[in-house]
């Protein structure tokens, strides 16, 4: 009984190793080189953004282990935890408020199947309770790796700015240079803001057109 126990403990405690592992990949996003890269244009990471704009304690992450299913160009090989975009919950001068930030350290914050998933997922639970979505953009648009998926993606979170319109505050806060996608939905918003200086709206990119 005693070895029983000792051998739970110990898978327990690989378990617990593996996690913190894992949240601290998460964390980290594209790695502290593009974490740099970042500052050093002037621009906040997604995390900071977001630390900087809910009051303190209140933000619980959603599916921060996620990752991509792509197996297409070597994308398997490639995969960083988060997939590009930090989503949840959080308090906004003391209102509950979902969100979502995309991540420019990974993959360029192009939107991937998981990535539209993870978007979907705090846009359909905002419209549940009525609760406002804050989206910060940092975005190349759709992951071109992934193809038709990625464009699926943004159709279903196109359809629910459409749904979520007269429905629950839409909020869109341009960071970076964003394109495709990543710059129709903030068009669907009710609100949009810019950057001076750091966020430009492009329809699409030069070689697309």
């Amino acid at each position: 009984m005693a070895r029983r126990y000792a051998v739970a403990s110990t898978k327990g405690a690989e378990i617990r190793t593996r996690i913190e592992d894992k949240r601290q990949a998460a964390y980290a996003g594209g790695g502290q080189a593009r974490i740099e890269a970042q500052h050093q244009k002037g621009k906040l990471t997604a995390r900071e953004r977001i630390e900087l704009l809910v009051d303190p304690g209140t933000f619980r992450e959603y599916d921060a282990f996620v990752e991509h299913q792509c197996t297409d160009f070597g994308m398997a090989t490639q995969k960083i935890t988060g997939d590009g975009v930090v989503t949840g919950v959080g308090k906004i001068n003391g209102r509950t408020t979902y969100l979502f930030s995309q991540d420019f350290t990974s993959f360029g914050g192009s939107l991937s199947r998981t990535f539209a998933a993870k978007v979907c997922k705090i846009m359909d639970k905002a419209m549940l309770v009525g609760a406002p979505v804050v989206g910060l953009n940092d975005s190349g648009g759709a992951r071109i790796q992934e193809g038709v998926d990625s464009l699926a993606g943004y159709a279903e979170i196109f359809q629910r700015n459409v749904l979520a319109s007269g429905v629950v505050p839409q909020i869109s806060l341009v960071m970076g240079p964003c394109a495709g996608g990543a710059v129709y939905s903030p068009a669907l918003t009710d609100f949009t803001f810019m950057v001076r200086g750091t966020s430009y709206l492009f329809v699409t990119g030069p070689d697309v057109v």
